[in-house]
């Protein structure tokens, strides 16, 4: 359509929209692709600007959805996994940060989470600011399966079964004996726990890496 056909349009009272030239300004495109960070296209990448000075892309799809252990839950676990200041926790998927900040402010325990969706690395580092614990607590955007656990005392987990049973032969060659393993909703296949509990309904694992650890968990 040229120039003079627009003009005429215009005059005579014809929309430009109802011939369907519409579209989104960048600052429209780029609004839009913030709204949902673990879709972007590679079109939408080039113009959104990273969440944090921090920040990086996914560098593949999350392993489980995103679905935050209730608080009650979260009291469970950090209590039967006895923590407390002179711990380091590992929280593996943490989402908004919950069960780190939690440790960190009723117990001063260290506490580091890890979760591969950096929309919820940005979540959980403003919980922690909220919460007057960033220098306890720090969350690391990483796969899983590619992180070093060794420094944990404590593995706290919300993931799913065929997820605990990839990481087992892991965490029981990285994690030193003693160390306390929860896991909200999910067990460790073979693996059987020392304690099981319930709580309103949810059900929370618990493990201790034994010194010896059987030729059928590694």
């Amino acid at each position: 359509m040229n120039f003079k056909k627009i003009l005429f349009l215009l005059v005579t009272g014809v929309s430009i929209t109802s011939l369907g030239i519409v579209g989104c300004t960048p600052q429209e495109q780029n609004s839009e692709a913030g709204t949902q960070p673990s879709t972007l296209t590679a079109e939408t990448e080039t113009v959104t600007p990273a969440a944090t000075p921090t920040s990086q892309p996914q560098e593949r799809p999350g392993d489980v959805p995103y679905v935050p252990t209730p608080q009650p839950v979260v009291d469970a676990m950090l209590k039967v996994a006895k923590v407390g200041k002179n711990d380091v926790l590992y929280d593996l998927g943490s989402g908004d940060g919950r069960i780190v900040v939690t440790a960190a402010q009723n117990f001063g325990t260290r506490g580091v989470g890890i979760d591969i969706d950096p929309q919820r690395i940005k979540e959980a580092n403003e919980n922690a600011k909220k919460a007057g614990v960033t220098d306890r607590v720090k969350f690391v955007q990483q796969d899983l399966f590619n992180t070093d656990f060794s420094e944990a005392t404590v593995v706290t987990l919300y993931l799913l079964p065929e997820i605990n049973e990839r990481l087992r032969p892991i965490l029981l060659k990285q994690l030193k004996p003693g160390t306390r393993i929860v896991s909200h909703a999910f067990d460790m296949g073979e693996w059987k726990p020392q304690q099981t509990l319930n709580v309103e309904g949810k059900t929370v694992y618990y493990w201790v890496v034994p010194k010896e650890v059987p030729a059928n968990l590694r």
